[in-house]
């Protein structure tokens, strides 16, 4: 499907079929989150795929009443390891032998007044990791539209219960808990405010 499709088809799924995924499916989806683009190339995601009833049941009742979660045949909890970003030097420095720098002025800029100036603010970096995650599951999201499935991103939940009932290293953050599956919905076009509203011109 080409990408114009895939962006104008893709909905937000909130009813889905019961019918199995294919083997493979999730191995799909992952392949499209790791080639996602990050800063200092953390890649800081870290997904874990629920397909059994009795989790998905038990997911259902750490959110509030997404009775879809418990429907959909897999939920990929997507999460920040807040631990990658002590992996920066070394992700800066694969970055720099990928040639990634090469030819910009970026190859002469020396970080180390940046990390020694840098906030410790914990709230700020780990919105940072935050949309790193969100970009990775939105590309494992456009990928589900490609394999037909619909997937629905849920917010709605107890950061504590999920980590609880799924027993998460201290150090994940849930950023998301989205359901895939085959959608038993066509829904409409949602509303969208039109190009004019969003743009401010150019300059």
């Amino acid at each position: 499907m080409e990408l114009k499709a895939i962006l104008e088809q893709r909905r937000s799924i909130r009813l889905f079929r019961p019918d199995p995924l294919p083997p493979g499916t999730i191995e799909e989806l992952l392949v499209a989150a790791r080639l996602a683009p990050s800063g200092t190339n953390l890649q800081p995601w870290r997904f874990l795929a629920v397909v059994s009833e009795e989790k998905r049941q038990a997911l259902t009742a750490c959110t509030f009443n997404v009775n879809f979660i418990a429907q959909a045949p897999l939920t990929m909890v997507c999460c920040v390891d807040r631990s990658a970003t002590g992996a920066r030097p070394e992700r800066l420095r694969e970055l720099a032998a990928a040639g990634a720098f090469a030819g910009t002025d970026l190859e002469k800029i020396d970080l180390s007044e940046y990390r020694k100036n840098k906030s410790r603010d914990e709230a700020a970096e780990l919105a940072y990791l935050n949309l790193n995650v969100a970009i990775a599951v939105q590309q494992m999201v456009l990928r589900g539209v490609d394999l037909g499935l619909g997937s629905c991103w849920v917010m709605l939940f107890s950061q504590a219960k999920v980590k609880e009932v799924l027993a998460l290293p201290e150090d994940l953050f849930v950023t998301a808990l989205v359901p895939f599956g085959y959608p038993a919905q066509d829904p409409p076009p949602r509303p969208r405010l039109d190009t004019k509203d969003i743009f401010f011109g150019e300059v």
